[in-house]
């Protein structure tokens, strides 16, 4: 596998290399060392740390060693798989990071097909793109979209909820997913239905994967779930449990739009399908400490759909999941 994963085929940020902190898990180590590898090509100093030598999984909280060692680190990556509740744990783990302006790129449930597609983008060419995107956002108060498959969906925007791009390009202000490709915010307000035929996120992707045929219908009222629907009965009583867990987990905590055009079809993992060119939204947690929202949930579930047609204020900037800008 490791071969598969080549360090000369991985395309990351340079700048996410020297000095940096691995942490890992027994599922993700060929990953990892694939990573270890570039880290020693170019010479420079890490720290490596596999979940289980440290703790019980799933994770109850982060590792103590694991936190201490990272706050006096500057760049970090965390390349491991997700388990159901542990969340909460890896919360633990980006305060840290955003407490000390760490360079940070998260990739949970990170595969060698993920590095084989998503990571070999051209990330600078990711980032032009996600730059011209965000600040057509940034002017638009309303973004409407669609698919074939049912879902017609708008979003309503305040210039007081900042817009944030990550594109592979990770800096101190924001860590960022790896791969990268998407541009986000908190909306102000949302209505409509979404349909989810793409996969859904947290440990519930693993679980269900690709959603083509059993798509989850989801139906938005001022920004909460009022109606769920779905042929997958016990997909639809997780996701409603999940949505459930506290008073703001029914509620759009994220409207994203990827921009990763080297994700071009689904393949089962909101890793990488959440950067495939489209909306996708989540239920949750807004991240306040970067939106700027007033509110929170313990939370946060991604919601992907195919095929999109997108327009901001009237303006048409996606049709069928292709880029006019």
């Amino acid at each position: 596998m490791t071969q598969q994963i080549a360090p000369d085929k991985i395309d990351i940020d340079p700048e996410l290399v020297p000095g940096a902190r691995i942490i890992t898990d027994e599922a993700t180590r060929d990953i990892a060392a694939a990573l270890q590898s570039e880290v020693e090509r170019v010479g420079s100093n890490y720290t490596l740390f596999t979940l289980e030598h440290h703790a019980r999984r799933p994770l109850k909280y982060m590792p103590e060693i694991i936190l201490e060692d990272l706050a006096t680190s500057q760049v970090s990556i965390f390349a491991a798989q997700s388990q159901p509740g542990e969340l909460a744990a890896r919360r633990e783990m980006t305060a840290v990071v955003e407490h000390h302006g760490i360079r940070h790129g998260h990739m949970v449930n990170i595969t060698p097909q993920i590095m084989r597609e998503g990571m070999r983008a051209d990330f600078r060419a990711i980032d032009e793109l996600s730059q011209r995107l965000i600040e057509r956002a940034r002017r638009a108060s309303r973004i409407k979209c669609r698919t074939p498959h049912g879902t017609s969906f708008e979003g309503e925007f305040s210039p007081k909820l900042k817009w944030l791009k990550t594109s592979g390009i990770i800096t101190t202000a924001k860590w960022g997913n790896l791969p990268g490709g998407e541009i986000f915010t908190a909306p102000a307000n949302s209505n409509g239905i979404f349909v989810v035929d793409g996969v859904v996120g947290d440990y519930l992707c693993s679980k269900y994967g690709d959603l083509r045929e059993t798509s989850l219908r989801i139906e938005v009222r001022d920004n909460r779930i009022v109606d769920l629907a779905c042929e997958n009965k016990e997909l639809l009583e997780e996701f409603r449990a999940y949505t459930s867990t506290d008073e703001n987990s029914n509620r759009v905590g994220e409207f994203a739009i990827g921009t990763n055009t080297a994700c071009t079809h689904v393949i089962g993992n909101i890793l990488q399908d959440e950067k495939i060119p489209g909306v996708h939204i989540a239920f949750g947690h807004p991240y306040a400490r970067h939106t700027g929202a007033n509110w929170s949930s313990k939370t946060h579930i991604d919601c992907v759909g195919r095929d999109f047609d997108i327009w901001f204020d009237g303006e048409q900037v996606m049709e069928r999941g292709k880029f006019l800008v």
